[in-house]
């Protein structure tokens, strides 16, 4: 079990190391100082502070239950009934319970619980608009349409809405944060409809709140669900996360979520909740298409190439489409995300500071993630050599064939250059110590629990406490769903008996 890191301590690694932040003396006083004004920060959630349990998840990923395909029978197979955990979050809901002993828990869930990006369906009358992409891909980020995709998955999970407002009838509480796979849950609609999916009274809806991107537990830990630090995945920014786009309302949804929409729904051999799966060497795919595709998607190359440019375009455009913006409110949404992350605005304000910049600041990165680049070279060669091909059969007639050989010698370069590319996907979401220590200064916390990677981990990065609760979702490496790529983890904090301060530990649940 990590120990605590106390103010002193943090203090001391900090000033070893402020000039890596490119920070003066005089900057890392005043944070410091400030520090100890933020350690008093009135947390109201929670009935006794000191002793409160806090239980962390992420990456539920709760979706549509997907019909199983006879012909395809691995067709999107991790979505099925088959593999949903509803029954084992009711009990591990019951087992906390038991093993807090009457104490209020702070079931706190980590970002991605709803996965707004794999609902596909769509409604038989719908009062809306529906465009073509919308029938391949799923529906736009609009608040009505997400209306239907929040319920459409209520719908399809009644034991865990059953089991959830339980728990908050027992009197603890749920605090839901913002992840990137559910930027809808901004429109207050979606929220009211998970709320009314609950059947609270109004004392009890007291116990559950929305938080656009981060939470403090009792004072002590920042909770966060980590996509702000992801260039691919982050939220342009979660005060203002709306745009208009056909003159409508529309969440601003990041390149990594627009790839999973466009890309990822359309090809349903790729599990999105499992990196292994999706992002292979150019061999990795051509074994993968002959044991998998080959029958019954063979087009799949088109599907790729136009869902690929459509990720692109809509990336691109979002990047540039301006956010709805009233700076006479501002201020107001910043106090309000304050009060819900038990906060200070300043904080909020300094939080935002360290969110990365987008993937699509620079589109070649985009492009080469998507192998558009690889795509270009490819046909910019061979209409290369047809040109020369049309020139020389002028003077000299010969097979069309040849090319094809003059072609195939092209091949090696081909694969040289695709070997020289490296995806940064994974890389990325790596947290910086960097990150974590500034985030740790600005809130007044030892300890930071994120989530997004998938990755559960428990580890001392710098100064900072570090755990990640990983997921719950149908995380496999395979496409026929036999190898678990990881077990379900969960962060409980708490204060051991005859001890002042919390301990966290990183727990796994058996089921």
């Amino acid at each position: 079990m990590p120990k605590n890191h106390n103010n002193t301590a943090l203090a001391k690694t900090f000033v070893e190391c402020y000039w890596l932040f490119g920070l003066s003396k005089r900057d890392y006083k005043y944070m410091v100082e400030d520090k100890n004004v933020k350690n008093s920060i009135d947390h109201p959630l929670g009935t006794d502070n000191a002793s409160c349990y806090t239980v962390v998840l992420s990456d539920l990923h709760l979706c549509e239950a997907e019909t199983p395909h006879p012909q395809r029978p691995f067709w999107k197979k991790y979505k099925t009934r088959e593999f949903f955990f509803d029954d084992n979050f009711k009990h591990f809901l019951e087992a906390i319970h038991q093993q807090a002993q009457g104490q209020q828990i702070e079931l706190v869930l980590n970002g991605d619980v709803f996965d707004f990006d794999s609902v596909t369906s769509i409604p038989d009358n719908p009062s809306f608009k529906v465009t073509w992409l919308e029938k391949k891909r799923g529906l736009n980020p609009e608040e009505d349409k997400a209306e239907y995709k929040i319920q459409r998955i209520l719908n399809d999970h009644p034991v865990w809405v059953e089991a959830l407002s339980g728990f908050i009838k027992q009197g603890h509480t749920v605090v839901i944060v913002v992840g990137n796979h559910d930027l809808e849950l901004h429109f207050k609609r979606v929220q009211k409809l998970i709320l009314e999916s609950f059947e609270l009274t109004e004392e009890q809806l007291e116990n559950v709140r929305f938080c656009e991107f981060f939470y403090v537990s009792q004072g002590d830990t920042l909770i966060e669900h980590g996509n702000q630090y992801d260039p691919f995945c982050l939220a342009y920014t979660p005060v203002r996360p709306f745009i208009i786009r056909d003159e409508r309302i529309q969440v601003r949804i990041p390149f990594g979520n627009l790839a999973t929409r466009y890309l990822i729904n359309g090809m349903g051999y790729f599990n999105p909740y499992s990196e292994s799966n999706y992002i292979m060497t150019a061999a990795e795919y051509v074994r993968f298409f002959f044991k998998y595709m080959i029958r019954t998607q063979p087009l799949i190359i088109w599907t790729w190439l136009w869902s690929s440019i459509t990720v692109l375009w809509v990336s691109l455009l979002n990047r540039i489409t301006f956010s709805v913006n009233d700076p006479l409110t501002y201020e107001a949404e910043i106090e309000t995300i304050a009060e819900k992350a038990n906060a200070t605005p300043r904080m909020v304000r300094e939080m935002l500071q360290l969110a990365v910049a987008p993937a699509t600041s620079s589109p070649m990165l985009v492009i080469k993630e998507l192998w558009l680049d690889r795509a270009f070279l490819f046909l910019v060669s061979f209409l290369f050599l047809l040109q020369i091909f049309f020139i020389v059969d002028r003077i000299f007639s010969f097979s069309f064939y040849w090319i094809l050989l003059v072609y195939l010698l092209f091949l090696p370069f081909f694969v040289f250059y695709s070997k020289t590319i490296t995806s940064d996907v994974q890389k990325v979401k790596e947290p910086k110590e960097k990150i974590l220590t500034l985030s740790s200064l600005i809130t007044g916390v030892n300890r930071v629990v994120y989530g997004h990677t998938h990755k559960a981990l428990h580890e001392i990065i710098g100064p900072v406490e570090h755990l990640n609760s990983g997921t719950w979702s149908p995380n496999f490496k395979d496409v026929e769903c036999t190898v678990v790529n990881s077990r379900r983890n969960y962060v409980l904090i708490k204060r051991p008996p005859n001890q002042e301060k919390r301990v966290a530990s990183l727990e796994v649940w058996e089921g």
